[in-house]
């Protein structure tokens, strides 16, 4: 009873206590910059990047919560999109520091750096070690924060229909801050170990595809299976417009996502948008094409699921690939994670939504992607990949590769033993049968508040 106590009260007095915390932060004046400082192209475009990657936050709502069952839609479109109050929260107050702040030895950002956005709203555009850049630093931190907003969410389908609404906000809270943020810090921070070494993640292949999909896999493993599994029960899709709305939004957004990831309205964000539609688009195909070769008629949900895949895999190679490459690097994607997705169905691992087939590997396959076809000719500040004679970078992509998949598995398995000991990380057997939307939040979807 006290546990439950505890519980119910502590996550709205820790949102309290920050509350009254940021009452004593000073209010600065904003970095005042001319001509020379800014870019007012790069800025307007930035500003239209960071709203397109939070729209992909909605967007993978409805993607995840079309493909569960009836009784579980709305609990799991709210896990995905309670991470943007969550995340945005932690981000302001220390979640951006430990990023981007002061680096310690390429880990980890000081997070007193920027308590609070200290030095952020009135700090010239520039971080530790890196170039100037031509739009506000406050704008770069917005920008970086909708990529931490979506990332917990894309866990979210592994672990659908069976996990307690209060332990997924925990895995998030402690998911930013021991996985995202050193990751965020080791691949985009000037001085993280990962981009010394040489690794390049355009736009997220390991930070947000590979961690999602890695702690994907320990959730699916420590909650254990559904019990529509375990009995074999062949359960559809909810509602299939919703998963055909998510994928346009998360495809729409994504070009936010990777073009803006340019970090201004340049050749190099034009080349990332058309490789992001090109990926996506020969990615669909693929998944469809193959579902034929197996069989099974061409489906919404088959060239959905793919298009989703082929966007993970140009993810980290956007802006250091050719448009053409771009083809061939979406329908491997597609055709290994179909493969790898036919296998997980047949394991004991009940990823319920296949993140780790579609994320994980598709971020995998997209970081080894990058190492073969990556070209100075596109990105003069990137590398030339395996294709094109330097075998070394290959190599470098392959080990930074192999760091995050230990890293982030790892870390979200302990993240999530750690709960199932604090506190009951799964629901009850009749919860489970009786629907998490009823048990968890006490909705339902489809029913008529007027005669609820």
């Amino acid at each position: 009873m006290k546990n439950e106590t505890v519980q119910k009260f502590a996550p709205f007095i820790l949102l309290l206590i920050v509350a009254i915390l940021a009452l004593f932060v000073p209010q600065l004046p904003g970095f005042q910059g001319d001509a020379t400082t800014y870019s007012g192209a790069d800025i307007s475009w930035i500003l239209v990047a960071t709203a397109l990657v939070f729209i992909m936050t909605p967007g993978l709502a409805f993607f995840y919560g079309g493909m569960v069952h009836r009784k579980n839609i709305i609990s799991t479109m709210i896990k995905s999109i309670v991470s943007a109050g969550i995340v945005s929260v932690i981000w302001i107050s220390f979640g951006y520091s430990l990023s981007f702040g002061e680096s310690i030895h390429g880990i980890i950002g000081n997070p007193m750096t920027h308590l609070f956005f200290k030095g952020v709203v009135n700090g010239a555009p520039t971080l530790q070690g890196g170039t100037a850049m031509t739009i506000p630093l406050l704008l770069f931190a917005m920008f970086q924060l909708m990529f931490a907003i979506i990332t917990p969410g894309l866990v979210v389908g592994a672990v659908a229909e069976r996990i307690k609404f209060t332990s997924y906000i925990l895995f998030i809270v402690l998911f930013i801050i021991l996985v995202y943020a050193p990751l965020a810090h080791w691949s985009w921070h000037p001085n993280g170990f990962l981009l010394k070494m040489g690794a390049l993640d355009f736009a997220g292949g390991t930070v947000v595809h590979i961690s999602a999909g890695c702690a994907a896999l320990a959730g699916a493993i420590v909650l254990k299976s559904r019990r529509s599994k375990l009995e074999q029960q062949e359960i559809p899709p909810a509602n299939i417009p919703y998963v055909l709305i998510g994928t346009g939004l998360l495809w729409f957004g994504w070009f936010g996502f990777n073009a803006g990831s340019a970090l201004g309205a340049n050749s190099l964000a034009i080349n990332a948008f058309a490789t992001t539609n090109t990926a996506a688009a020969a990615a669909g195909l693929a998944w469809m094409f193959f579902d034929v070769l197996k069989g099974r008629k061409p489906s919404v949900l088959g060239f959905c699921i793919g298009a989703v895949v082929g966007l993970v895999a140009i993810t980290p190679a956007a802006g250091f690939v050719g448009i053409p490459q771009s083809i061939f690097i979406g329908m491997i994607a597609a055709i290994i994670s179909n493969v790898a997705s036919h296998v997980f169905k047949l394991s004991r691992v009940d990823d319920t939504l296949d993140v780790f087939p579609c994320h994980g590997i598709g971020g995998m396959v997209g970081m080894l992607m990058t190492g073969i076809f990556a070209s100075k000719s596109v990105n003069a500040a990137g590398a030339d990949g395996l294709f094109y004679g330097n075998p070394s970078f290959f190599f470098i992509q392959l080990k930074a590769m192999l760091i995050v998949v230990f890293y982030s598995f790892t870390v979200s398995f302990l993240i999530f033993k750690l709960i199932s000991i604090i506190m009951p990380l799964r629901v009850t057997e009749e919860d489970e049968e009786l629907g998490l939307d009823a048990t968890q939040h006490d909705e339902k979807y489809g029913r008529n508040p007027l005669k609820a």
